[in-house]
This record gives C-alpha cells, structure tokens and sequence, in this order.
C-alpha cells in the first residue's frame, strides 16, 4: 500500500492513498488502533483525513502512528450490521435491469444477497456511499440519470456507478432508484445522529 501523508491544516492530517479498497483496509487498521487524542477518522474515494487534538496528540505522533499502522481485511475487525428492509418499487427499476442486462428480479437479488460496506460520506447529512463485496469483475455498475430529478423523496434506495445509497431526506440527485426504505438515516437528536457510518455493513431486505 502506497500512501502519503500530507499535512492539512494545524489539527488535521490528509491520507493520500490508492483507490477505495486501500481506504477502507486502512481505516480499518486505524479505527482499531486509533490512540487517545484523534478526534475523527473522514474516509473518502482516496483519502482519509485525521483529525486530532494537538495539545493530546501531536502532529508529528499521528503521522507516525499512520505510518505504523497496517491496513487490515474486512475479516479481521467486528463489524457492526445494519439490516434495511426496503419496497423494491422504485420509478427506475426497470431501467436498471435493462442497462445491466438482468431481469428486475435479478437486480434485486444482486442487492439483498451482497453486503453493502460504508465507504465514505455524501453530500447531505446521513447520505453514505456504499459498496458491495460482489466478486470481482460482477459488479452491478449503472449510470447516472442523464437528467437528474429535482426531488428524490427521502428513504429512496438508489444506485450510480458501483455504489448504493439511501436518500435520508428529500434532495435533488441522479441516482437510480430502485426502492425505498422507511428507516430514519439522520436523525439529530440521536447520538451518534447517523444510522450508517464507518465500520457498517449494510444488508437489504425486501419486504412486500
């Protein structure tokens, strides 16, 4: 694994890495080593940004924990599991099952018989990109829409390119839909107030 530390600002580190996977193996590596005075771990498509408290941990100790910690497999760390059961009724459904030359039935097998991992953060509040730990080269890759809508009701169960995602709140966005969901994706009062966050792994399951 390849990865460059870069310093980014005065309480914070940027991990430069290759792809996601490295993110992921990573994070997992520093979320069960993660010493006291890191305040967050940002993972993104190739990044992780380490946040700290200087006056516990300096700069300088966190670059070379980074340095010393190694990535680990999904298999090594617990992992916490989150079960959504979804209406697979969404309005582009049948789009997605011609573009990936699958049945919709096929399509949605593909989603509920995978786990799905967070992987980093969206655009709004509780949005989680998530991927799943479909065999190499079986991936359910789709486009985006070509016109994205103007309002995707909250709980929408989308796919665009090989992630997935839940809508936890009514937003513009161009990704497919193929369900939807009533759980609650944020929620401000709770603590933590995200349903879905590092280390989860998200199973779908459909219900009539």
């Amino acid at each position: 694994m390849t990865a460059r530390i870069l310093p980014y600002g005065d309480h914070a580190l940027l991990v430069e890495l290759d792809g996601l996977d490295a993110v992921l193996a990573l994070l997992r590596g520093l979320e069960a080593t993660r010493p006291e005075g890191v305040v967050e771990l940002v993972p993104a498509a190739r990044t992780i940004a380490v946040m700290v408290e200087p006056r516990i941990l300096s700069l300088s100790a966190a670059r070379g924990w980074i340095e010393r910690t190694p990535p680990l497999p999904a298999d090594a760390v617990e992992e916490r599991v989150v079960e959504l059961d979804v209406r697979y009724d969404g309005d582009d459904l049948a789009e997605v099952a011609r573009v990936t030359e699958r049945t919709e039935a096929e399509v949605v097998a593909f989603h509920t018989g995978t786990p799905w991992r967070f992987a980093f953060g969206g655009f709004a509040p509780g949005f989680a990109y998530l991927v799943s730990d479909a065999p190499v080269g079986d991936p359910l890759e789709v486009p985006r829409r070509a016109t994205p809508r103007t309002a995707v009701p909250p709980g929408s169960v989308g796919l665009a390119g090989t992630f997935s995602g839940v809508y936890p709140r009514s937003s513009p966005g161009g990704w497919q839909l193929i369900g939807r969901t009533d759980a609650t994706l944020w929620d401000e009062t709770a603590d933590p107030p995200a349903l879905l966050r590092p280390g989860t792994v998200v199973r779908f399951r459909e219900v009539r």
